[in-house]
């Protein structure tokens, strides 16, 4: 159907869209909560004062309606976030397992819940639209990637799953291969959950272990189910792993998948709580390579989707030093202004940061310094040994890792999990 999607349209009016709202700001829960919108206006400012933004006009999206939210919700669980309250204050420990998961400590009631999350599911169905409609390739939206959210609850700081509702809508609307691509710290479960059983969307993850991190699933073993089996793909890394072996990770698996899939459209939720300095979690990559992800997600796009590619922001913590830099690069990245990781951030970003956030010293350059070269994975045992104890341990568990989940989903897709050129 690839064919009959590009032809759908003329060649779109704009290479690359933003989808931008002041009303993402909106997503607040409580003060001592980790996810902080904060982040997002941070990311703004600084692709605005590196002039990442200039000339570019924002889309604002409206709110995403009860048809399109019911895609994936279900009626009584959207009632329930539409009606609830928060606790009065002061308030005692809150429960554990809330209804509906609302309420608890990851997922605090606040005012204005429903509409705040609604609008963040509105900016990704805009940006599917815009892709959709022909107007354009690329489409961002920094203030979605709410993957966590299941049918009928909240989970991991996400209310409504924007990227599971805007799948659900690209294949109503001239889509039916759709390569979801999550490299956020935590597994992806609930854009997995929705198409688990749905052989025209092919969900791939790369996250954390499931042993050591919540929601303690994303097990190579998950493959899809049904008409659906082989299309969930799901890589697994040991806490600690840094850029290089992550990247040799993503390229082992990733690319071959997607090849083999041929999607249409790239849908990409890029959540940057991979980083070493992020609170909530224990890899090790740094901005540069988070950078290297998105340009390569790109890439994917451009060689095999004619060039759309939607994508999404997600998961960090990191509130002054990882994420503004990070979806900077990748608001660049869409708009094909890339940014030299040594570019300097600019001073007055840094005296805006500063002001809100003393205590943090913001970052001078737009990225850490790293060196993001990797060694290609070259079949099983087939890499030399370094000499060098800590870079070969680590060397032989993306090694694991990959070869686990390359014999996982590798056959269903045609290709042969021992093979490198696949």
């Amino acid at each position: 159907m690839a064919t009959a999607v590009s032809g759908a349209h003329p060649g779109p009016t704009n290479e690359a869209t933003v989808v931008w709202t002041d009303r993402f700001l909106d997503y607040t829960w409580t003060p001592q909560h980790p996810m902080k919108p904060a982040r997002l206006a941070y990311t703004m400012a600084l692709a605005r004062s590196l002039g990442v933004l200039e000339g570019v006009e924002l889309l604002e999206p409206a709110s995403a309606g009860a048809a399109d939210l019911l895609r994936i919700h279900t009626a009584e669980y959207m009632e329930a976030v539409e009606h609830a309250v928060p606790p009065p204050m002061p308030h005692g420990e809150p429960p554990a397992a809330p209804p509906f998961g609302l309420g608890s400590a990851d997922n605090p009631v606040f005012p204005g819940m429903h509409q705040a999350a609604s609008v963040i599911v509105g900016g990704t169905l805009a940006a599917a639209r815009e892709i959709a409609e022909g107007r354009t390739r690329r489409a961002v939206s920094i203030g979605g990637g709410m993957h966590h959210a299941m049918p009928a609850s909240a989970a991991g700081f996400c209310v409504y799953n924007d990227a599971a509702v805007a799948i659900s809508w690209l294949l109503d609307h001239g889509f039916d291969r759709i390569a979801y691509l999550d490299v956020d710290v935590h597994h992806g479960d609930g854009v997995q959950r929705a198409f688990y059983a749905d052989p025209r969307v092919l969900t791939v993850s790369i996250h954390q272990h499931p042993a050591t991190l919540w929601p303690n699933t994303g097990w190579p073993e998950e493959t899809g189910s049904g008409a659906g089996a082989g299309t969930s793909i799901n890589l697994p890394v040991l806490p600690g792993t840094r850029d290089a072996q992550w990247l040799r990770g993503f390229h082992a698996v990733v690319p071959g998948a997607v090849a083999a899939f041929r999607p249409q459209i790239v849908v990409s939720q890029c959540g940057v709580d991979s980083h070493r300095e992020d609170p909530l979690a224990d890899l090790e990559l740094t901005v540069d390579g988070q950078r290297a992800a998105f340009l390569a997600m790109r890439e994917l796009a451009d060689r095999y989707a004619e060039g759309r590619w939607l994508a999404v922001g997600g998961g960090g913590y990191g509130l002054v030093r990882v994420v503004p830099r990070a979806w900077t690069h990748l608001l660049a990245a869409a708009l094909d202004r890339d940014i030299a990781p040594e570019t300097a951030t600019t001073q007055d970003w840094i005296d805006m940061v500063r002001a809100a956030a003393p205590r943090v010293d913001p970052p001078s350059t737009m990225g850490d310094g790293a060196d993001v070269s990797f060694r290609r994975w070259d079949g099983p045992g087939g890499t030399p040994e370094t000499g060098d104890a800590r870079v070969d341990r680590a060397q032989r568990a993306i090694d694991t890792a990959v070869l686990a989940t390359r014999r996982a989903c590798f056959g269903p897709l045609g290709l042969d999990p021992e093979d490198p050129r696949d």
